[in-house]
């Protein structure tokens, strides 16, 4: 499996539920929380050409973008092609 990781908060449902989709496909991830941490948020954002909401989601790297983007590219039938590397 690839790396993944994902940049949250502590009260965030979108993240919540991108972290679930990933446990329910049986996916370790690292996950980075950015609750009153300002120097993770900009690392994050700078890492997400500019996006500054949570989540922000990286498979191998590769910006995937946010919970909408991880539940859409998983509809597409691209998420697990893309999460095997």
């Amino acid at each position: 499996m690839t790396d993944v990781e994902i940049y949250t908060t502590f009260t965030c449902p979108y993240c919540h539920a991108a972290k679930d989709l990933l446990k329910r496909k049986g996916v370790a991830f690292s996950e980075i929380n950015v609750t009153g941490d300002p120097v993770k948020r900009s690392t994050m954002s700078s890492r997400a050409n500019g996006r500054t909401s949570v989540p922000q989601i990286f498979i191998g790297g590769r910006h995937v973008g946010g919970c909408d983007d991880l539940y859409a590219l998983d509809e597409a039938g691209e998420l697990d092609a893309l999460l095997a590397g």
